[in-house]
């Protein structure tokens, strides 16, 4: 099975390490230590790249089940049918290709905890099936009728506002309730700036083992100060990126890194996508008249548009108005509002009372 699937972590026992000193950083760890030993859901919340997993790991090695099965996986990999399949199993013959059953995660991570990354993606009927398990501990396999019970503590993550779901109805409010026992909110890498020297460092250390070096040199003030300065919009999964690839390209092992590379792609060779031109607005040349009025001005493009399109297509207004992509009563109304529709009809057309107009 891919990783990007599902993970099933063997519990190690040594805690995860998440490295920051800024007071909202230091809050989040301090309420996740608390929540740890209370045997309830927990909803972990934050941009991409925080560190929602590290947090959701620290949870679980911080509780009664840090010896039990620590099981992973990210719901948005998955289409509806096989994250149904991959959370619940199935039995063989469930559906085509399913020779065999196959246990669920909430089976494998049983005594344990269950990790839901990206809840937010799942649809609403895996989502009742969730909550199923979080409130009564049961469910049934996929082709099954069988009833499956588990010991399961779940830990959900999202990068997204599910109140904000939930209240659109995108998500279920009583899953949200149910997990939502408390919310671990992690701040952004921009509201911890303090913080980047510090996770620099980390980052670079790590890496100056893995290039087999000796020492790391650290970093020139000015590229620390550029680590400070930068947006950081893929927060510390980006950082560790942009300091591991600064640190294999820097020429000069034994001297600070003096240079940043924040963007991988950035190379006078990197290959254009081709021009799109910008559609124009209005036309070239707009009547005097309409100078300086919006009203007057929209009114006159609408105008242009309808008699260049009436020109067109030879002022037959069915297949005006299917160019145009309005309906045919829509164009005999625009085309009344502007004063064109004896235009539109002709005099050879009014005598005929519009006969050919209407059809094509």
């Amino acid at each position: 099975m891919s990783q990007s699937m599902a993970i099933f972590a063997d519990p190690a026992r040594e805690l995860p390490r998440l490295v920051g000193e800024a007071p909202a950083f230091r809050a989040a760890l301090a309420q996740v230590s608390q929540l740890a030993s209370l045997d309830r859901p927990v909803l972990v919340v934050g941009e991409r790249g925080t560190g929602k997993e590290l947090v959701a790991a620290r949870l679980t090695y911080l509780s009664p089940r840090w010896d039990k099965p620590f099981v992973k996986l990210n719901c948005a990999t998955l289409a509806e049918s096989l994250l149904d399949s991959e959370l619940f199993g199935h039995e063989a013959g469930a559906f085509t290709g399913a020779t065999r059953r196959r246990l669920s995660r909430f089976e494998i991570a049983d005594g344990g905890t269950l990790f839901l990354d990206e809840i937010a993606t799942a649809s609403l009927a895996v989502q009742e099936k969730i909550l199923r398990v979080i409130e009564y501990g049961s469910f049934e396999r996929v082709g099954g009728n069988e009833v499956q019970h588990v010991d399961v503590r779940v830990i959900a993550a999202t990068n997204v506002d599910l109140p904000q779901l939930a209240a659109s109805g995108r998500f279920r409010s009583d899953l949200l309730d149910r997990l939502a026992f408390d919310v671990v909110t992690i701040p952004p890498l921009r509201e911890r700036v303090e913080d980047v020297p510090l996770l620099a460092e980390h980052f670079a250390r790590a890496m100056t083992r893995e290039l087999g070096r000796d020492a790391f040199a650290g970093f020139t003030a000015a590229a620390l100060e550029a680590l400070a300065g930068h947006a950081w919009p893929g927060n510390v999964r980006e950082l560790k990126n942009v300091v591991e690839r600064s640190l294999y390209r820097w020429p000069r092992p034994d001297e600070p890194v003096g240079e940043i590379v924040f963007d991988a792609f950035a190379s006078p060779h990197r290959p254009q996508a081709p021009a799109v031109p910008a559609p124009a607005l209005l036309p070239a040349t707009a009547p005097a008249a309409a100078a300086g009025d919006f009203l007057a001005r929209v009114a006159a493009y609408e105008q242009d548009l309808l008699s260049e399109a009436l020109t067109r297509n030879r002022f037959n207004q069915r297949r005006t108005a299917q160019s145009l992509g309005l309906s045919y009563d829509q164009l005999r109304h625009y085309l009344k509002k502007h004063a064109l529709l004896g235009r539109a009809e002709g005099p050879s057309q009014s005598r005929k009372g519009d006969k050919g107009m209407r059809g094509d």
